[in-house]
């Protein structure tokens, strides 16, 4: 039973001071014994009735979905989520087994896949440790240690290096100032003129300034700052980072930028470019859409649809297929 305690044990809530947009909310008429029951039954069904699994669990949410879990072992004897596992094979049962756990410890796993063995997966490193909140991040740190008895700053200091483990553990660290209501220009100027001073102005490039204003200042100051960089440098932000650094650190940078200045329309892009690549690169759309279903997905629809032109489902629908693109629509929602 090793399973659902490990991940179910612990509800962990999402603290996020950053609205939510999410495109699973709780069920309404929620009865967490008759899902495990449909959930029982599609199981046990001869060639497994996927249908069924996607309907109960693609809708709820996952403190909903947990509920299911202990209901189900009440029932059954037994252990959900490796029941699932037995009975699911490929991309399907990735998506369901990654909604079993929260979105903090989903994090947290991706993370540990991706510097656990040999190499390290630097684009999901990059991707997670650049774009969640501090408030994310802080829960993806205690969750990390939990599951795995380990310190998620020890063990990125130990698979990354040079500049760009000095930008990934100054993220880690989570000492992002929160936001404040009074705007300081004064602030904003000198940060802004740093930025500057540290990269374009000079030859070579202060990475140390950087990386303390990046990872300290809060995200509504950096949007100022950004705009007023613009008054001293004849390149904005990202090209400066393009001019200025290069390899994981610039990709980094990159991350922290576009989602500083609009997180859903990075993630909307990351989902195009993957759906869109030669041999779609399903490990990035499930990641995408299971870490954010709960949290963002639906402005992410908005500025897909604003930004392409046409709806995430409809790319989903023409670059995926089977149960594993039935899972990812019903998790998107209708069409806005």
């Amino acid at each position: 039973m090793a399973l659902v305690s490990e991940f179910l044990g612990q509800l962990s809530l999402n603290v996020a001071h950053e609205p939510l947009y999410p495109t699973v909310v709780p069920f309404r008429d929620f009865d967490p014994d008759r899902d495990a029951a449909r959930i029982e039954t599609a199981i046990k069904t001869k060639g497994v009735d996927e249908q069924t699994i996607i309907d109960v669990l693609t809708k709820r949410t996952y403190s909903q979905r947990r509920e299911i879990a202990f209901a189900y072992e009440k029932r059954a004897k037994k252990d959900m989520i490796t029941a699932l596992k037995a009975a699911l094979s490929g991309s399907l049962e990735t998506v369901i087994l990654g909604l079993m756990k929260s979105t903090s410890q989903y994090d947290a796993s991706e993370i540990r896949g991706s510097i656990k063995g040999l190499g390290t997966d630097e684009e999901t490193l990059i991707e997670i440790l650049c774009s969640r909140s501090n408030d994310e991040l802080v829960e993806i740190k205690r969750v990390y240690n939990e599951l795995f008895k380990k310190d998620l700053a020890k063990d990125v200091a130990g698979d990354t290096s040079g500049n760009f483990a000095k930008l990934l553990l100054a993220l880690v660290e989570t000492k992002r100032a929160e936001p404040s209501a009074v705007v300081d220009y004064e602030k904003i100027d000198t940060d802004a003129r740093a930025l500057y001073d540290a990269g374009v102005k000079i030859k070579g490039t202060d990475v140390n300034t950087w990386i303390s204003i990046m990872s300290q200042r809060s995200v509504t100051h950096l949007r100022k700052v950004f705009e007023k960089y613009k008054s001293y440098s004849p390149y904005d932000m990202q090209e400066s980072i393009m001019k200025e650094v290069k390899g994981d650190l610039q990709k980094s940078f990159l991350v922290l930028v576009q989602c500083f200045e609009n997180k859903q329309l990075y993630f909307a892009k990351k989902l195009n470019e993957a759906m869109k690549s030669k041999g779609a690169k399903e490990k990035i759309v499930t990641r995408i859409i299971v870490s954010r279903c709960e949290v963002d997905l639906k402005k992410i629809c908005s500025e897909y649809k604003d930004t392409f032109g046409q709806s995430l489902q409809q790319t989903i629908t023409e670059h995926t297929k089977g149960d594993y693109q039935k899972a990812l629509l019903s998790l998107c929602g209708p069409e806005q």
